[in-house]
């Protein structure tokens, strides 16, 4: 290894300049990555070198009671932010059979389908071969983008109709098995149930993911600390999985705690800057433990490559109407953080968060929170009034879990299925 230099160090940090080597002026925080030998960044298939991406650094820790080694950060993350408050929206859609309603394995059909229609975003795989995301170009306003999910929704219930199948959306499937559903084809997602084992395959939910373009990266991770305190209220508001595995679970949300079955779920780890949030996720892909921030499955993160704060917290909703609702409410909450001051730092305030999170996958809108700025617990309703934004074509008295529920009891859990497959129709 032939270096002018090498930087040893015990921290992530040692509190110089950044070296324009590196590439240090497009990096969001002060502290430099190392110094690093002259090499090439292995390249992905599908694009090439951005503005945004760092030269890769070689890291070499000293002290401590292990060997020093050297190790290389092999994901640097790349940044584009600059788009304030553009929305992009991603729906993931369950495939049924058009006789049983059960999952259907068939998500190659629907993205293939899509290849040649001119759609207005993308129609994707996901970790089980029976849901297929759907994924708005970047938009202006929540209404433009739900114009593009309409046109998504249309053309996937199209080519699934010509196929014997049919598009379902939901949290959850009420009767499927998620532990017996095929895995998509992707090395990706045999990866991940190679690693994650049985939690990967009891991931049989869906949600719906709201991405919000953000300035720059300091703005981000602040909007992030305002947003999600309130993130509860959303997932309460969202609610719609109250089946799984073929019985009531007694929960409004059970998409909601089957993601906590996973590594790097709830609330991200309490941080004190966008720095210190990249240098976390820097540390655990240095170990080898995750490919990239895009394996922390946080129900708020920040999205640098889109340029954008990534709203995970909602269940997938049923009706287009719902998701427009979601949707507006997601993009006016992260208008109103932009213009808010800072949140204190309080990291005693994630416990609070998950005492929220709980309540609102329990209860849904019948939920009592504790407010985000007093020591009391409200009800949704009572949080709602309180946060100055339009909550329109949001019922804080109910949620699209209540209506599975009182079919369910009216007829069974195949009429939830019919009720769900005609409800996702546009």
């Amino acid at each position: 290894m032939s270096c002018a230099r090498l930087h040893l160090r015990g921290r992530l940090h040692d509190r110089r300049p950044p070296d324009p080597r590196l590439a240090g002026v497009r990096r969001s925080e002060s502290p430099p990555a190392c110094c690093a030998c002259e090499g090439s960044w292995p390249q992905s298939s599908d694009h090439g070198v951005r503005a945004g991406v760092r030269a890769q650094r070689v890291l070499l820790r000293v002290g401590g009671r292990r060997r020093a080694r050297a190790r290389s950060a092999r994901t640097l993350i790349e940044q584009h932010f600059g788009s304030t408050l553009t929305v992009g929206v991603e729906e993931e859609m369950m495939i049924v059979d058009a006789e049983t309603l059960e999952p259907a394995p068939r998500v190659e059909v629907l993205v293939a389908g899509a290849e040649t229609a001119g759609l207005p975003g993308h129609v994707k795989t996901e970790l089980h071969a029976s849901v297929v995301e759907l994924a708005s170009d970047v938009s202006s306003s929540p209404e433009a983008a739900v114009d593009k999910l309409e046109a998504l929704r249309m053309d996937a219930e199209d080519v699934a109709q010509k196929n014997g199948l049919r598009i379902a959306a939901a949290g959850s499937h009420p009767t499927a098995i998620p532990a017996e559903l095929e895995i998509a084809p992707q090395d990706r997602y045999r990866d991940f149930v190679a690693y994650a084992g049985p939690t990967a395959r009891r991931q049989g939910v869906n949600g719906l993911h709201v991405h919000i373009g953000m300035p720059d990266a300091d703005t981000c991770f602040r909007v992030m600390e305002t947003v999600l305190p309130w993130l509860p209220l959303v997932l309460a508001l969202s609610a719609n999985s109250p089946y799984f595995e073929g019985r009531d679970t007694g929960m409004r949300s059970i998409r909601a705690e089957v993601l906590g079955f996973l590594p790097r779920h709830g609330a991200p780890p309490p941080v004190r800057s966008y720095q210190e949030w990249e240098a976390y996720i820097e540390r655990m892909v240095a170990t080898g433990l995750a490919g990239d921030y895009t394996s922390f499955w946080w129900d708020v993160r920040p999205h640098p490559r889109f340029g954008t704060l990534e709203i995970r917290a909602p269940d997938q909703p049923t009706s287009l109407e719902r998701t427009a609702a979601l949707v507006r409410f997601i993009r006016d909450l992260c208008a109103w953080a932009l213009e808010a001051p800072p949140r204190p730092f309080e990291p005693a305030e994630r416990g609070v968060y998950d005492q929220n999170r709980w309540a609102a996958s329990r209860f849904g809108p019948a939920a009592k929170l504790v407010h985000p700025d007093r020591d009391v617990a409200v009800t949704v309703q009572e949080l709602l009034a309180d946060l100055p934004v339009s909550h329109a074509g949001l019922d804080p008295q109910t949620c699209e879990a209540d209506r599975q529920l009182e079919v369910g009891r009216a007829g069974d859990l195949r009429a939830v299925c019919a009720d769900l497959v005609a409800r996702t129709r546009v």
